[in-house]
């Protein structure tokens, strides 16, 4: 950094003009000036990345406008040369001799980072479920790069993880927590290699975000927008879709925020219908956990003898525990949740989940959702009573049916939400975890006519298109489960947290 000194001393010296606030991470400066945002690359080289030069920082800065304007076009403005006049001085675009490089932006108000927003109780269900879809379609649209990713790019990583750990013990970092989580990463590693290296062929390798959590997703007009992706290595930026998103989920869970992590995953996997190997999930987690402590334990190196060093080894500390957490084995089940309109399933379902199967908990398989997605429908848009005719209906349990099994292969928990109103119904579901050999639990839940009729009448914004009139004809049409059917009867009468308790109470039971 000695060589940008000067030009550090430029720029806050009044060559942007007053400057509101300095951000500075470990490998760049921002600096926000009235409405716009001016970013400089530091003069810095470190295992994975190489800014030494100042062509070298022109690249990725050039390669970081072209790369975000795909997702936030309207935050992304030009380069700016920084220039030494004929006079000695520096100047903004002048006619000298080019010494550096800007990246200039849209300013946004902070508290619009969606860390900021969740900070403050603003991550929602909805907006996790938003986040998710924009995920998706960021992946969808994605360049598909076959030449990268698969087990050897990811083995890369996990070694130079473990390299850049190992070099900060026992200075910074306890010995023990470093070697627990290497190898506990590598066993994951080698029991899922082959998988990685199937979804690289099979067009799953694409050139995502690279550089996915909260900090670097802002919330626009209402609408959560990705910025600042990693441009400086396409290897790091060009891999499995699985794990750029595992990056999101993993800095959710960092934040204790399972729920909002589950609602991402859920809204993701909707969108997308890619099932069959989220089983690699705990290992990406894992992985993500693991560059984050070594990122805050390079930190904490830079930090040494002033307060935040503390802050940074704390910080890197978490991750570790947090990668050896996502590895522990969880078992896997399918939970079976039915009962007529306003009884309370996919609240039921929902809450359940967090406590099934790995983090962020198991997914749902809401009847609801998935005969929209047939339709190609939003959840919250309302379809036609034809698509509800029998023949559509058989095909939504078929594809409940099918869609669990694959994730019970995958070894990922799952919730199927329906009416299951019918003894064949239900049938299928117990034979899908039968053939899925996965322990089977299912849940009948009951409550009054009146008490039905008044919640379905209160329901706004929901995915469920049923209305009293729905109500009233499956008092005639829904069949009960027979006790030899092995549905457990649920009173779901009351509160949704007494109805959540006496559920918790039986899947405790049953083990």
């Amino acid at each position: 950094m000695d060589e940008q000194a000067e030009i550090l001393a430029f720029l806050e010296g009044g060559g942007l003009g007053p400057v509101a606030e300095r951000i500075e991470t470990h490998a760049a400066i921002v600096f926000l000036v009235a409405d716009r945002a001016f970013k400089l690359k530091k003069a810095v080289r470190y295992s994975f990345l190489d800014f030494s030069t100042v062509e070298r920082r022109r690249r990725a800065l050039e390669a970081e406008l072209v790369l975000n304007r795909r997702t936030a076009p309207a935050l992304y403005r030009r380069l700016i040369p920084v220039t030494r006049e004929r006079d000695g001085r520096l100047a903004l675009d002048g006619r000298g001799e080019v010494v550096d490089w800007l990246l200039e932006m849209v300013r946004f108000p902070s508290e619009a980072r969606l860390d900021r927003v969740a900070a403050g109780g603003g991550l929602d269900r909805t907006l996790a479920e938003r986040l998710g879809e924009i995920v998706a379609k960021l992946h969808a649209d994605a360049a598909i790069r076959p030449d990268k990713g698969g087990a050897s790019a990811l083995r890369a990583v996990i070694a130079g993880n473990a390299g850049d750990l190992r070099a900060l013990v026992p200075d910074l970092l306890p010995e023990a927590a470093v070697e627990a989580t290497c190898a506990a990463i590598d066993e994951a590693f080698a029991a899922r290699a082959a998988t990685l290296d199937l979804r690289r062929r099979t067009g799953l390798v694409r050139h995502g975000h690279g550089d996915l959590h909260l900090q670097n997703i802002v919330l626009l007009e209402g609408e959560p927008v990705p910025f600042d992706c990693l441009e400086f290595d396409e290897d790091l930026a060009c891999t499995d879709v699985l794990y750029d998103l595992a990056f999101l989920i993993m800095d959710l869970l960092a934040r204790d925020r399972a729920d909002a992590a589950r609602a991402v995953l859920q809204a993701w996997v909707d969108a997308r219908l890619d099932e069959a190997d989220l089983g690699l999930l705990p290992l990406l987690f894992a992985v993500r956990a693991q560059v984050r402590a070594k990122v805050e334990g390079l930190c904490a190196r830079a930090a040494r003898g002033r307060p935040e060093e503390a802050a940074h080894r704390a910080a890197a500390l978490r991750y570790l525990a947090l990668a050896r957490a996502v590895l522990a084995s969880r078992p896997v089940r399918l939970l079976a949740i039915g009962g007529r309109s306003g009884t309370g399933k996919s609240h039921l379902a929902a809450a359940l989940a967090l406590g099934l199967g790995f983090p962020p908990g198991a997914l749902v398989l809401r009847s609801d959702v998935v005969r929209k997605r047939l339709f190609g429908r939003r959840p919250e848009e309302r379809l036609p009573e034809e698509a509800y005719r029998p023949e559509t209906t058989r095909r939504v349990f078929s594809a409940i049916a099918a869609r669990a099994e694959r994730l019970a292969r995958a070894g990922v928990a799952v919730v199927c939400d329906a009416v299951y109103g019918l003894p064949e119904q239900r049938a299928q579901i117990a034979e899908t975890a039968r053939r899925a050999g996965v322990p089977f639990t299912a849940l009948w839940l009951d409550a009054p006519q009146a008490v039905l009729e008044a919640r379905v009448a209160a329901r706004r914004g929901d995915a469920s298109d049923a209305d009293v009139a729905v109500v009233r004809r499956q008092a005639e049409t829904v069949q009960r489960p027979a006790p030899e059917e092995g549905w457990v009867p649920i009173d779901a009468s009351g509160t949704p947290e007494a109805t959540l308790a006496r559920a918790r109470a039986i899947l405790e039971e049953v083990g």
